[in-house]
């Protein structure tokens, strides 16, 4: 009689338990999975409120927020004094973008005069660039158009990457994976950072889904939603952009409209 080896026996044996396993009545106790924690904002929002169409954000009775606009070339020459007056704390302005469809990239026309324009006026400033990324090696040559037409500037807000699809036209990196899209927005994103600016992600919820924001943390989003009374992103943002058509003085063109959220400590 040969003998069986150990190895055979635990591999029978094995076998046997996944049979068992497959036999009506016979299967493991049930694993519990844990469940996903609840989202959580860090906002109240019964401390929003909405006058003349603008937002605005208070705690224990104290407002905790500033009042912003986003601008281009599409809105363009804009009266700074008149915005400033006009109640609006900061602005993000277009520093360029990248083609959808041909991918060269582009220094908004009116960039420098809205960024010496709104300097002068007080207004708070950051940038943003129009991505159209479709590899990492392109998102760093964004980054780095960026940071030569800052030229050293000094940003009170941060420089965001914006990579969103364009309507109507098929956008060359509207087919892009999540992890391309990650790998884009962390290479573009470590180059702004690594210049001594503080990079940040602007996006829809569509938009912030394509991204594995676990491989972006620490930087800051700011988040678009039009017509709600409340955001409802279920992720941290420090910024609201909740209107594509508001209005405001200086600026002969509908603007959009955002809001920034102090934290506790500022």
């Amino acid at each position: 009689m040969h003998r069986t080896s150990t190895r055979l026996l635990c591999a029978a044996a094995c076998a046997l338990a996944f049979a068992l396993l497959a036999l009506p009545g016979c299967s493991g106790p049930e694993v519990e999975q844990p469940e996903e924690p609840a989202y959580v904002s860090p906002y109240d929002w019964s401390g929003l409120a909405k006058e003349n169409s603008r937002f605005t954000y208070s705690e224990g009775g104290k407002i905790r927020s500033l009042a912003g606009i986003d601008v281009s070339e599409h809105q363009g020459s804009i009266d700074w004094n008149a915005v400033a007056s006009d109640g609006i704390d900061f602005a993000f302005v277009r520093i360029g973008n990248r083609g959808a469809t041909e991918g060269s990239i582009y220094l908004d026309k009116h960039y420098e005069e809205n960024m010496a324009g709104a300097a002068k006026a007080g207004i708070l400033l950051g940038v943003y660039f129009f991505s159209q990324a479709i590899t990492p090696e392109e998102a760093e040559e964004e980054a780095d158009f960026v940071l030569s037409a800052l030229r050293g500037a000094e940003l009170s807000f941060p420089v965001v990457y914006d990579h969103e699809p364009v309507s109507g036209i098929e956008g060359r990196a509207d087919k892009l994976s999540r992890a391309e899209r990650t790998e884009n927005a962390v290479a573009f994103c470590e180059r702004i950072s690594a210049a001594g600016y503080e990079p940040m992600i602007y996006g829809n919820k569509r938009d912030i889904a394509r991204l594995d924001m676990s491989r972006l943390e620490g930087i800051d989003v700011w988040f678009a939603e039009y017509g709600v009374e409340t955001p409802s992103g279920q992720f941290d943002f420090t910024i609201w952009q909740y209107a594509s058509d508001g209005t405001v003085a200086g600026i002969a063109t509908p603007v959009d409209m955002n809001i920034l959220f102090i934290a506790e400590d500022q």
